[in-house]
């Protein structure tokens, strides 16, 4: 989304985890802003949660640009870890072949959401040489030691560790050893130490380094490929809030003793996705993908406009109840953005209205602004959104008419008048990753959905005799005639032209 020239000076206010205070945004270079935003283990497909995660990121890059700022954005890979090295075994394939087919899944996924592609994607696999020379440095400088061929970072080096998730040492034991075994518990010189390098296990792959074949750490990852990219010192650290501790805490440690310089000047992190009140988890079988819910023809918008209805920092609860609201709500909204493009023939607006401008309206250069006093206020996209709302009203309205075929008196002057408020609506929603869909095919005559609900009986009737292959089949035949369905709870599946 190209920047322009801001409105008025930024006065944005953010919650910075670290301070733990609501802070003003001030860059660290004028006119710029660098943010790194923790990235995907490509080991599966990407979940809600990721798409919790990087819609509400995507929003602050796209905001920041609509008020004139140049963003660098860059989000890492982890192309190298147990969990994929875990899969490779299970599938019998190698850790490259389940990186690299992750990898693109993950990029069609957020295609799919309308999320703007990072300027740079690094993954760790390629920034060995800089995860190898920030652990020289740390042990060169005490902060590290090694031992058997792993290398540890010694937190007692670091006075102010914990800063960040506010826990004390003996609170932080619980997480300390994540990704860590017994064997290599017992080689630190403190409990709490975390590996910077992991020598080289039987049949793993494993890389060169002073201390011997092995492969580098999570957290040591990250800190790399901050410096590599984008410097010592980052404007935004971006993350959700199950990163805090040990993932974050130990970046900031680790680079911190490297450079003597603060990592990240303000750090974000995102609240947790609930399922029926209940955290998402693989283990209590409410896990649910970016691929299966647009599958299940969740419309990408709907799913966008879902996360935005809550504060990026609070739980987001995810319900059957509350994602047919949103639903109902992006179809009105899309009917409102769709105007000009299905009905501006019709209006007579051309391809590109000319009409009075927006700064000759005082009405709308309010509204203007108090979308932006909302997205000022710690990125408040919740009222953001109702400002949208608001501004599509009597657009949808007129939509309505039109689609029924009404032609009132009055209607091209009424049309005319409403040029700029749908503009704006446009501009707006565009800073939100909201965009109209596209026209979708006519709409199936009787005898058509006669056909499809037979095939939707026949679909049923093999997922009752678990067939699923059947089942299966049926879905994406369907699928590349355009069909898609949507399975509701009791059973009972509907069908809409994608």
């Amino acid at each position: 989304m190209p920047g322009r020239t801001p409105l008025r000076p930024l006065t944005l206010r953010l919650t910075n985890t670290l301070t733990r205070r609501l802070e003003v945004f001030e860059p660290l270079v004028p006119g710029q802003v660098s943010i790194y935003c923790c990235g995907v283990t490509v080991y599966d497909l990407c979940h809600l949660g990721h798409a919790r995660s990087y819609i509400a990121w995507d929003v602050l890059r796209r905001y920041l640009q609509w008020q004139g700022y140049a963003v660098t954005f860059v989000q890492n890979v982890t192309d190298i870890d147990d969990k994929i090295l875990a899969r490779a075994a299970d599938e019998g394939s190698s850790m490259e072949a389940v990186s690299e087919r992750n990898i693109r899944e993950f990029q069609a996924d957020m295609a799919a959401l309308g999320i703007l592609p990072p300027d740079r994607l690094p993954r760790a696999t390629r920034c060995l040489d800089g995860i190898r020379q920030m652990i020289a440095e740390l042990e060169a400088s005490g902060a590290a030691y090694s031992a058997d061929g792993d290398v540890y970072f010694s937190v007692l080096k670091k006075a102010d560790y914990g800063k960040l998730s506010g826990r004390s040492l003996e609170e932080q034991q619980e997480g300390a050893s994540g990704r860590m075994g017994e064997a290599e518990e017992a080689r630190k010189r403190h409990p709490f130490d975390f590996a910077l390098w992991k020598g080289a296990k039987p049949e793993e792959p494993s890389f060169p380094s002073p201390w011997g074949p092995g492969r580098p750490g999570w957290h040591i990852e990250c800190s790399a490929m901050v410096r590599q990219e984008l410097g010592t010192t980052i404007d935004i650290h971006l993350g959700g809030a199950d990163l805090i501790f040990p993932h974050h805490e130990n970046e900031i440690a680790q680079s911190e003793a490297a450079s003597g310089q603060p990592l990240a000047r303000y750090w974000l992190h995102n609240g947790m996705v609930n399922v029926g009140g209940v955290k998402m988890s693989k283990s209590l079988g409410n896990f649910t993908t970016i691929r299966a819910l647009l599958e299940s023809g969740v419309s990408p918008m709907t799913l966008r406009l879902f996360v935005l209805q809550a504060h990026y920092r609070k739980p987001l609860d995810f319900t059957a109840e509350a994602l047919a609201a949103a639903a109902t709500g992006w179809k009105g909204l899309d009917g409102a953005l769709g105007l000009g493009e299905r009905h501006g023939a019709a209006l007579g607006w051309g391809a590109e209205p000319a009409t009075a401008s927006l700064e000759r309206s005082e009405a709308l250069a309010e509204v203007r602004g108090r979308f932006a006093a909302a997205m000022d206020d710690d990125f408040n996209s919740s009222a953001a959104v109702a400002v949208l709302f608001e501004l599509a009203r009597p657009l949808r309205a007129l939509a309505n008419r039109l689609e029924r075929g009404e032609r009132e008196a009055g209607a091209a002057a009424e049309a005319a008048e409403l040029v700029p408020r749908w503009r704006l609506l446009r501009e707006l929603a565009g800073v939100l990753g909201l965009e109209a869909e596209k026209a979708t095919q006519p709409a199936a005559t009787p005898a058509d959905g006669e056909a499809i609900q037979e095939r939707i009986e026949a679909r049923r009737t093999a997922k009752a005799a678990r067939d699923f292959a059947s089942a299966d089949r049926i879905r994406a035949e369907l699928a590349a005639e355009g069909i898609a369905l949507i399975d509701r709870p009791g059973g009972v599946t509907d069908w809409v032209r994608s």
